[in-house]
């Protein structure tokens, strides 16, 4: 099984804590959000491949070398400010955290994702151009591979269009993304490739990959793992993950976030939290039901 925490929430930014203490009593319980009252528990001994996805690795740096799994860490890191991505530490604090995370488990295991891209008057074109090639000069040696993807239209992103202002990409545009983008990632021996997008920019010099494959989870345990089902209505080739996140439950903030659909349950879940409880958010309840998850 490969556990993922998580794209439902940042629980290494938030909830470190509890997620070690779930390593050390042996299993996680993960409550289904569409059928709350049916929880999933998975024992950390049936878990392959542990992969993170995170804004902000530091809380864990610490507890990585403690982790006897294979880890994959998928770091988001993008250029936009506090308007847009409040709650973000200083991105120099980020770009020290990744290199620290690469020492650690290896930059093979590292990506780091530049997600996701839109302009507007503020974030223009050649402003996410100057800012891709830092980011990607600064990481040179310690990252090998980027993932980009652009701004959906997903209900929060909707609600937040008076602050992202965010305009409809051409396909100029996206060809002078495609032609910048792979410039500064070869200069910095990296590859670039999209995340599950139509334009994959692969005319352009963009690799055709994957976010987690099924050959890369092959090597990494030896096991073969399924492909997940479906997304956004079509297939998905990355392989199948269980997620033991939570929806709503992320402090960021961000502003163009697809996982916190409903901001004002943030702070609400998350003062449910308790970092000694099986469950990410709440308590087992009494008419819960608990199924053992092995795949």
């Amino acid at each position: 099984m490969i556990l993922m925490a998580s794209g439902r929430t940042d629980i290494v930014a938030f909830y470190s804590k509890w997620f070690m203490q779930r390593i050390k009593e042996g299993f996680f319980d993960v409550r289904n959000p569409f059928n709350p009252k049916l929880i999933s528990r998975i024992n950390y001994d049936d878990v392959d491949l542990i992969m993170f996805c995170t804004k902000n690795p530091i809380p864990i740096l610490k507890d990585l070398s403690s982790i006897k799994k294979p880890i994959i860490f998928h770091i988001t890191l993008t250029p936009y400010k506090k308007d847009i991505e409040p709650n973000i530490p200083p991105k120099g604090h980020i770009i020290k955290a990744i290199k620290k995370v690469s020492e650690i488990i290896g930059k093979d295991n590292v990506v780091v994702r530049y997600d996701p891209i839109f302009i507007n008057d503020i974030y223009t074109l050649e402003y996410h151009k100057k800012a891709f090639s830092k980011m990607c000069s600064l990481l040179n040696g310690y990252v090998k591979q980027i993932i980009v993807s652009f701004v959906d239209d997903y209900k929060n992103v909707r609600k937040n269009y008076k602050i992202l202002k965010y305009k409809k990409l051409t396909d100029c545009d996206y060809k002078e993304i495609g032609i910048s983008f792979s410039d500064s990632a070869r200069k910095n021996n990296m590859t670039v490739q999209t995340c599950f997008e139509e334009n994959a920019l692969v005319e352009y010099g963009f690799i055709k990959q994957d976010c987690l494959p099924k050959e890369l989870a092959y090597i990494m345990t030896g096991k073969k793992f399924k492909e997940q089902t479906s997304r956004k209505g079509k297939k998905c080739h990355c392989v199948e993950m269980a997620d033991i996140g939570v929806y709503n439950t992320c402090k960021h903030f961000c502003k163009y976030c697809y996982a916190n659909y409903e901001e004002n349950k943030v702070n609400d879940n998350f003062s449910q939290h308790n970092p000694k409880s099986t469950l990410l958010i709440g308590n087992i309840e009494k008419d819960d039901i608990i199924k053992i998850r092995t795949k």
